[in-house]
């Protein structure tokens, strides 16, 4: 059974794509607040925010690779896209896309050939993203079923959920949830971040034009996730 792994950048939509109904909204909280300073501090935490939110964020970077083959595929949005045959890297071949569209086009024709995924937090934040995003986009959508039934790991394996028992003792318990790097550390797998890069990073990368540094990045996300997915599936999947 093929297995594809991914991992999702996003970066936040520009301020002034919104009318000035929806910035309302967006800021109303921080609007309400009589302390000036306050104010300011609270509109820029929800500024930050609009990566997290697929109707105010854009997919800039998807990396993906093959559970078996480790073959992968880096996808980067570069607007100036001189080197667009891309690049191959070992077994990751990186393909830069002129526009988001183009990127979530690319991406569903690859998973459409296969049976399953794995994630990490796929279930909470990347599928539903890439879903709206490409609905938005009028991208059509390859795999639809990535988000059902939700106590399964077929054909969607959302490691955070299986790390957590589905949340079953919520955020103070002994099954409490962890960010990848901390799990990284734990369980002895070299932690994405240990390059110097982080997610907080990934919107001033943008800006400064460094797709593919981005790529790298979420790269190393997907095989950290994969190392992951061994010692999960070694030592606590339940047997078949």
């Amino acid at each position: 059974m093929a297995k594809l792994i991914f991992d999702i950048e996003t970066s936040a939509l520009p301020l002034e794509q919104f009318d000035a109904v929806q910035q309302e909204y967006l800021f109303r909280e921080a609007e309400h607040m009589p302390d000036p300073a306050a104010r300011a501090t609270r509109r820029e935490e929800i500024h930050r925010q609009f990566s997290l939110w697929p109707l105010t964020g854009q997919v800039v970077c998807i990396a993906m690779q093959n559970a078996d083959s480790l073959r992968g595929k880096v996808l980067f949005l570069a607007e100036d896209s001189d080197d667009a045959k891309g690049v191959q890297e070992g077994a990751v071949e990186f393909q830069p896309c002129p526009d988001e569209a183009v990127l979530l086009t690319e991406f569903w024709e690859v998973a459409v050939h296969y049976d399953s995924v794995i994630t990490f937090n796929g279930r909470g934040f990347d599928v539903p993203f890439i879903y709206l995003r490409s609905a938005l986009l009028k991208v059509e959508v390859s795999r639809k079923d990535w988000l059902g039934y939700r106590y399964q790991v077929e054909p969607h394996c959302d490691l955070l959920e299986q790390l957590t028992f589905y949340n079953i003792s919520g955020r103070d318990g002994a099954a409490r949830r962890f960010n990848l790097d901390f799990y990284c550390k734990a369980f002895g797998i070299e932690s994405p971040k240990s390059h110097g890069v982080t997610g907080m990073d990934v919107g001033r990368m943008v800006t400064e034009g460094k797709g593919r540094e981005i790529g790298e990045y979420c790269m190393r996300d997907v095989q950290a996730t994969l190392a992951l997915y061994n010692i999960w599936q070694k030592r606590l999947a339940a047997v078949k």
